[in-house]
This record gives structure tokens, sequence and C-alpha cells, in this order.
């Protein structure tokens, strides 16, 4: 069982994922079964080719280094008799051309894959300071909507901040920033009190096909997952303030399976927010919807027998 930080205030989380309809099969491979295919996020620049976004905003309770929090994955056991042939030089092309400061060991007994928040987290908004009491729905609301994506820069003071730094404004110049020396890690620091927004999203990971399209290259993972190559699941959006957040995909013929995204303080090994990707067998879904829809079969004919006027309570009947 996992214990969350008090380390962190989250207020407000947003998952998002692009999963495309069957048009074969006329099945769409969501959970719950109405939820939408994608998300307005998807259509505007520059998310057009995005295939999922976390986004989350946060308040920390107290400073920590800017060279200590990282963002990333992780697994609480080992998953080296997974790891599909190509993995490491897809590692590599990851490295060369999307985040350099990514690092991890796979094949040990808890594999991680971590990466400075500075410079993985691909927006990061820098906001005012607040006390308690104040209250942030006009602050955060936004990183809720479903339509709305964060925006690199600053407001209340945030923006100031960032300048008196020399942090570039640009995203992509940001991250490359923070990648050049320890020096300008120590410098920053997430602020006890302080306002931060934060978008992590890629075209990488393909929730369709569970696949990892680089530049140039393309890994299925699936099968090395248990499952067959045909993912049936789902789009979901989570908006209210949480520090957990579970995204349940389904699978045919599958064992269970998870993968989690976390952000952490590297130096205390605190986990501070927590997003799980879980894949489930079809076959169990399946079996749970329909204990769902028998329970409810059965509660809709006991209130049709006590709706009948001839219908006798029992001794023990407490209703």
């Amino acid at each position: 069982m996992l214990t969350l930080a008090s380390t962190f205030k989250i207020t407000a989380v947003s998952i998002r994922i692009r999963i495309e309809e069957d048009f074969v099969l006329r099945i769409h491979r969501g959970l719950p079964r109405d939820s939408p295919n994608t998300s307005p996020y998807f259509s505007q620049p520059p998310h057009t080719y995005d295939q999922y976004s976390i986004s989350f905003s946060f308040i920390p309770h107290r400073t920590i280094s800017g060279k200590s929090l990282v963002f990333g994955n992780d697994f609480e056991h080992p998953v080296r008799d997974r790891i599909p042939p190509g993995f490491d030089a897809a590692f590599g092309i990851v490295k060369w051309a999307i985040d350099p400061g990514l690092d991890g060991d796979v094949y040990a007994d808890k594999p991680y894959l971590y990466g400075n928040a500075l410079s993985s987290i691909n927006i990061l908004s820098v906001g005012p300071k607040v006390d308690e009491k104040d209250s942030l729905d006009d602050l955060t609301s936004d990183t809720g909507k479903d339509g709305v994506a964060i925006t690199e820069g600053g407001f209340g003071g945030g923006q100031e901040l960032r300048e008196a730094l020399n942090i570039p404004a640009n995203a992509a110049a940001r991250q490359k920033w923070f990648l050049g020396g320890h020096d300008r890690l120590e410098n920053w620091n997430w602020e006890e009190g302080r306002v931060y927004k934060a978008d992590f999203f890629n075209p990488y990971l393909d929730f369709n096909e569970f696949a990892l399209k680089l530049p140039g290259f393309s890994l299925k993972v699936l099968g090395y997952l248990g499952g067959e190559d045909y993912l049936r699941h789902v789009h979901i959006t989570a908006s209210r303030p949480c520090c957990f957040r579970e995204v349940t995909i389904m699978l045919r013929n599958s064992a269970n399976s998870s993968n989690r995204y976390v952000l952490k303080e590297k130096d205390t090994g605190e986990v501070l927010f927590v997003v799980v990707f879980t894949l489930l067998p079809k076959e169990q879904v399946e079996e749970g919807e329909a204990n769902a829809e028998q329970s409810k079969t059965l509660k809709a004919t006991e209130l049709g027998a006590r709706a009948d006027p001839e219908f006798e309570p029992k001794a023990d009947d407490l209703d």
C-alpha cells in the first residue's frame, strides 16, 4: 500500500489519453463505456500529435531543492523478464533525442526511470505565494478544465521570479537550460507556499497499440505484458483535487500490469504524487460489469416488490 506525502498539496489534476475507435468492430475502447475517445486538449497546438497528458497544480508545504525533485516511472517489483528486445536501443534514442537528463535502471529489483522535474516536465508555470486561507479556484481551476492547456511562463509574480534567475521563457529552452549544469538546479527552489502548474505529455507512447513510437523506431510492448496486441480502453479526465489517480486499461487475455508515474523527492525517497495506468484482463472487467448489472437488477426487483401494496415485510427486515 502506498502512503502519500503531506509535503505537497495537489490542487488540481487532469489526465487525458487519446484513444481511437475501432471502426471495424464499432467498439468504443473506453471505460466507463460512455467516456469520450478524445479531449479538446488534443485539438489545439502544440498538442495535436500528443497521445496523452498528465497535468497538475501543486503547492509545496516545505521548500524542496531544485536538484532533488524528479518525475518519471517506477515499479515496486522487477520487470526484467518483461523487457522487450530493442528496449536498450529505444532508451538510447530517448536519451539522445527527447530527454538527455533521463536516468534509471530497468533491470533492478525496483526498476525506475527518472528525470529532474525542471527538465523533464514539458510545461511549467510559476504562480504566486499563497496562504492556506486563500482561495485557489482562480489560480488552479484551468488545470482541471478538459479543453484548457497550461502554458509556459508565470503569473502573480512567478514570471518575475523566472526572469530574476534568467530562466528562458520558452518551454523547450527552459528544459535545455536546466540540463546545463547542477548549479542551475541548485539555484532553484520549489518554494513553500508557492503555486506551480505542470504538464507532462508526448506523442511517443501510443495507447491504441501500446507501443513506444520514437523517431525512426517503433517498439510494441503489449505482448510482453501478457496481453494480445489489442487495446480496448480509455479516455479519462480527473479534475478534482487528489494525490493519487488510477487510469484503468482493459486488454484481452492479459495478466494485471501497471505503469506508474511519480513525482518524488530523490534525496528522501518521499513520493509526492502518483498516477497509475493499470492494464486489466478483458474477462475480469466483463465479469465485474456482469456482477454489477446483476446486483442492480436484484435491487430493482426488491424495490418493485416493496412498492406492491400486498408486500409484507419480514420480521427481521430493518427497513
